[in-house]
């Protein structure tokens, strides 16, 4: 058992197939390594204590709300055996919660990662995700893995549930601004209402299917450079994701405000009715433009991600 110790994650977007991916259509999600969650334990003789932004107690007192990653920190000191032991756990995260960026994803992956490290115990990718849905399926109730997948992936990845992810090359030089809008998304409650929509609605099926279908697509995209079609496809996902009713009036917005300013394409991305917009723009002036558009009209924050370095650590920018 080590004195101290850290476990590290970041931020995702869901670039195409959110919603559609619950239902084993491909997804592509980029990891927004910039964008971090640190996780740090020490040694205590005072018992199990956790200080997050939502919480600073005893394990046992964790309130309702943080019932997800209480349950998680006890399933991997049950996996460690390590139940008894004290400890002081401090959850630091840059990622907002509740905006589709894989905040409740990153925080468990973090757990998991500082914990074994703090025991000294070899950890595998398979296990970090294992461990990490814990937490992930009582949040969310059925997740995809997907968050899991990118919070802890350093390239773009294409996922399909129930597949090892894979990575993909991306051959571009575009830029994405992404807005927060400031409203928390509602991830369950858009899960649950595409789900209903599905059981009680045909038209929805071939919704889901278009969305993986441009997901595929987009794929190609990436690869060849073709981001003039990338932002149709876009554009075409913002749509179909409106009319499945997970979009919202924000969202909208700033999709119309960001493609009048010069951008190729606009969509939410992750679970939606609230959460963040992204914008494919074709150069960094034309992203710096949108940006600073969509903070006058109320974004509370906007990064600016270059896609073509995507596929490498670092080079990364903010736009505040």
């Amino acid at each position: 058992m080590q004195k101290s110790t850290t476990g590290q994650s970041h931020a995702k977007i869901i670039f195409f197939g959110e919603h559609s991916v619950v239902y084993g259509q491909p997804a592509i999600c980029l990891p927004i390594s910039k964008i971090k969650t640190v996780v740090s334990i020490k040694s205590s003789s005072e018992g199990q204590q956790v200080s997050s932004r939502y919480f600073t107690g005893f394990l046992s007192e964790m309130p309702e709300s943080q019932t997800g990653i209480q349950l998680l920190i006890k399933t991997v000191l049950t996996e460690l055996n390590q139940e008894k032991t004290p400890f002081g756990l401090t959850i630091t995260s840059e990622i907002p919660a509740e905006r589709g960026m894989g905040s409740s994803a990153a925080t468990a992956v973090a757990i998991v990662r500082a914990f074994f490290h703090f025991f000294k115990q070899p950890l595998s990718h398979t296990e970090l995700l294992r461990l990490a849905d814990v937490s992930e399926q009582y949040i969310h109730g059925n997740p995809s893995g997907l968050d899991a997948a990118t919070v802890s992936s350093q390239t773009p990845i294409w996922f399909v549930r129930g597949r090892r992810p894979q990575a993909i090359p991306i051959k571009q030089n575009t830029f994405l601004v992404i807005a927060d809008t400031g409203i928390m998304g509602q991830t369950g409650l858009a899960v649950q209402h595409v789900k209903s929509q599905l059981a009680s609605d045909p038209p929805a099926e071939a919704a889901i299917e278009s969305l993986g279908k441009y997901a595929k697509q987009a794929r190609h995209c990436l690869a060849i450079g073709d981001s003039k079609k990338l932002g149709l496809l876009m554009n075409r996902s913002q749509t179909i994701l409106s009319k499945l009713g997970v979009s919202h009036p924000t969202l909208d917005l700033f999709a119309n405000l960001s493609l009048s300013n010069g951008a190729l394409g606009a969509k939410l991305t992750g679970g939606g009715m609230g959460g963040c917009l992204i914008s494919l723009t074709p150069d960094k002036p034309s992203a710096e433009k949108i940006a600073t558009v969509l903070e006058k009209h109320g974004a509370i924050h906007t990064w600016i991600e270059p896609l073509v370095t995507l596929n490498r650590k670092g080079d990364h920018h903010d736009h505040s």
